[in-house]
């Protein structure tokens, strides 16, 4: 059975940083792409990074650039999602997600993704 779950969420004030982890069961990441995504209330899920299964490639919103880090670990099953000069509109749940094969132009797609974890709440805040 195919499960994700995400941690590392909290209360941080603006300027700070949080690494959000995603921990895989049931498969291997050297298969999967997996996504972070994020939703603010009333708001839809947007797309924050995602990294490849065959070369480990990464994308990024326009939002998140040069702030956000996405990584994995094969060896741990799991993806972090380093998250640097945290400001308040960063504020939302975060989701990753997985799926077998996303052409790099629809990473940030949600309804391609297949699997999804339970979410993990992140409030930039002073």
């Amino acid at each position: 059975q195919l499960q994700l779950v995400e941690s590392g969420g909290g209360l941080v004030q603006p300027g700070g940083s949080l690494r959000l982890s995603c921990a895989v069961s049931g498969f291997t990441l050297d298969y999967y792409v997996i996504g972070w995504f994020r939703q603010a209330p009333g708001k839809e899920r947007e797309g924050v990074s995602s990294i490849s299964s065959s070369d480990g490639s990464t994308n990024y919103a326009d939002s998140v650039k040069g702030r956000f880090t996405i990584s994995r670990d094969n060896a741990k099953n799991t993806v972090y999602l380093q998250m640097n000069s945290l400001k308040p509109e960063d504020t939302a749940v975060y989701y990753c997600a997985a799926d077998r094969w996303i052409a790099k132009i629809n990473w940030g797609l949600a309804r391609l993704y297949d699997y999804w974890g339970q979410g993990t709440q992140v409030t930039v805040s002073s």
